[in-house]
C-alpha cells in the first residue's frame, strides 16, 4: 500500500529551471542593477565630504564616512515646509485628476454623441503631443491674470489636464461588459448610480494606477511650480532642494543628499503600491500595445 509520504515528492526537491527562465532571471538582475546603480552612487556620494566627492577618478565607497551633507541640507533648508507643500499639491492634483479622468473616460466610452471620436482624438492627441514646456508661457499668463500666482491653486489647477489618464481609463471602460450596466438599468438604476456602484468598483486597479502615476508626476514636477511660485514658503520639494543647492554653488554631496530626500517618498509609494501599478497597467488594455 502506497503511503502519502511515498506519493509526495521530497520537501527539499526543487523543480529545475529551464534555460529560458535562467536567461530571464539574469536579464532581470542586470536591469535591476542598471536602475539601482544611480541610487547607490547618490547614497555613497552623499556620505562623502565635498572634497572627496569631486575627486578624479571617482570611487564608489567613501574613505571617510560623514553625514555633513545631510546635516547641511536639513539645517539650511526648510525641509518640513517643502514636504508639506509637495504633499498638498500632489494629493490635490491626484484627487482632481482621478475625478476628471474617470468622468471623461466613462463619458467617451459610453455616451454616444456627434463628433465624439473627433473630440476624443483632439483632446487626447493634443494633450499627448504638445509638450507642457510649450504651454508654460500661456499658462503662466492665464494664471497671472486670474491672480493665482504664489498660491496653491496656481500650482494645482494647470496640472489637472490629464489627457493620458483619460485615455487609460477610456480604454479600460471600453472593456467593461455592457451587460452589467444594462442589467442595472433594467432594475431602475440611473447613469450616476451605475457609474458609482458598478463601474468605479470594477475600475479600482486602473484608478489606483492612474492615481499613483499622477502623484509621482506631480511630485517630480519642477518647472511649473518654479515658474508660478516666488514665495519661499510655497516651494515644493524639488524647488526647495534646488534653491539650497544654488546658495552653495555645486556641492555634489549635498546635491545627492537633497535628491535622495526628494525621491524618498516616491520610493516608499512604489514599494507599497507596486502591485496596484502592475494590476492597473494590465487592466487598462495598454499592456500589449
Amino acid at each position: 500500500m502506497t503511503t502519502a509520504a511515498q506519493r509526495t515528492p521530497a520537501a527539499g526537491a526543487r523543480r529545475s529551471r529551464t534555460p529560458g527562465q535562467i536567461v530571464l532571471t539574469l536579464l532581470g538582475a542586470a536591469v535591476s542593477l542598471v536602475f539601482l546603480a544611480p541610487l547607490a552612487w547618490a547614497l555613497s556620494t552623499s556620505l562623502k565630504s565635498e572634497t572627496e566627492a569631486v575627486e578624479v577618478p571617482p570611487h564608489w565607497l567613501p574613505r571617510d564616512w560623514t553625514g555633513q551633507a545631510w546635516t547641511a541640507v536639513l539645517e539650511t533648508g526648510n525641509i518640513t515646509n517643502w514636504l508639506v507643500n509637495s504633499l498638498v499639491v500632489s494629493v490635490c492634483v491626484t484627487a482632481i485628476v482621478l475625478v476628471v479622468s474617470a468622468l471623461a473616460g466613462y463619458g467617451f466610452a459610453r455616451t454616444e454623441f456627434r463628433g465624439r471620436n473627433a473630440l476624443l482624438g483632439v483632446v487626447v492627441m493634443a494633450g499627448l503631443m504638445v509638450s507642457p514646456a510649450v504651454l508654460g508661457v500661456p499658462l503662466f499668463t492665464t494664471v497671472q491674470q486670474m491672480g493665482m500666482v504664489d498660491t496653491y491653486w496656481g500650482m494645482i489647477l494647470p496640472q489637472c489636464a490629464p489627457a493620458a489618464m483619460v485615455y487609460i481609463l477610456y480604454k479600460f471602460f471600453q472593456g467593461v461588459p455592457r451587460e452589467l450596466e444594462e442589467a442595472a438599468f433594467i432594475d431602475g438604476a440611473g447613469r450616476w448610480r451605475v457609474f458609482l456602484t458598478i463601474i468605479v468598483p470594477l475600475s479600482r486597479p486602473s484608478l489606483a494606477a492612474v492615481g499613483i502615476f499622477t502623484f509621482i508626476s506631480s511630485w517630480n514636477n519642477f518647472l511649473w511650480p518654479y515658474m508660478v511660485t516666488n514665495n519661499p514658503d510655497l516651494m515644493t520639494m524639488p524647488n526647495g532642494i534646488a534653491t539650497v543647492m544654488n546658495s552653495y554653488g555645486i556641492q555634489w554631496a549635498q546635491l545627492m543628499a537633497g535628491g535622495l530626500l526628494a525621491g524618498l517618498p516616491l520610493i516608499v509609494v512604489f514599494v507599497f503600491f507596486q502591485r496596484q501599478i502592475v494590476a492597473g497597467v494590465a487592466h487598462t488594455g495598454l499592456a500589449g500595445q
